[in-house]
């Protein structure tokens, strides 16, 4: 449920912006960037549903590091998109992006707290982050695919990244920035798709 500010709405704040600040691409925006408000997202299905895939890829060998708890985010023009993320959970078909992989058998989420969209903010401009929790799993770096013939799925893996390219972020546009720096995060079973992938849990909504 969402919990109105508390007393404990500061300290939930602090987390939230310490989170997103150790979550930059570009460390100028440190200064860019106030956050008013912090809403703790406590979905409890989703929680233990991030806690069951832990379990099953541990049973599975994964390694601890494989299995380690990271941040990632998304961002929405409204409080209601937001909370609608929160409630039903990160699905499939989701996403404009299809660089990495099929957006109808996994979904996208930034790596970055300030590259969560195409194109730059701009001045004035406000939104709402949500902080999911991710299990990235295994990772499978993939050469980004601009065709309509979408990549699939790695069987094996959960995840795909893009190839880094080791340029810095002056000469990269931030579209480009934007779609080399998401997860493309999926989880498939005997050949299907889940229609929301386990192990990514909405945590905080700022």
């Amino acid at each position: 449920g969402f919990h109105p500010e508390s007393e404990e709405a500061g300290s939930l704040l602090q987390t939230a912006v310490s989170v997103l600040q150790s979550s930059y691409l570009d460390s100028t925006s440190q200064d860019g960037f106030q956050y008013s408000q912090a809403i703790l997202v406590e979905n409890r299905v989703f929680l233990s549903e991030l806690r069951a895939f832990a379990q099953a890829k541990e049973a599975a060998g994964y390694s601890q590091e494989e299995l380690e708890e990271t941040f990632a985010f998304l961002l929405f023009d409204n409080e209601k998109e937001a909370k609608e993320v929160c409630q039903r959970g990160l699905r499939v078909n989701s996403s404009s992006v299809s660089t990495l992989g099929d957006p109808a058998k996994g979904v996208y989420i930034s790596k970055y707290a300030d590259c969560l969209h195409p194109r730059p903010w701009y001045h004035g401009k406000s939104g709402y982050i949500v902080i999911c929790k991710l299990i990235k799993g295994k990772v499978k770096v993939v050469s980004e695919n601009y065709t309509t013939s979408y990549t699939s799925p790695s069987p094996g893996y959960d995840c795909h990244i893009a190839l880094s390219r080791n340029n810095t972020p002056s000469n990269t546009s931030h579209c480009q920035a934007f779609q080399q720096s998401q997860y493309y995060v999926y989880e498939v079973s005997d050949g299907s798709a889940a229609e929301r992938p386990r192990q990514i849990c909405p945590y905080i909504i700022i």
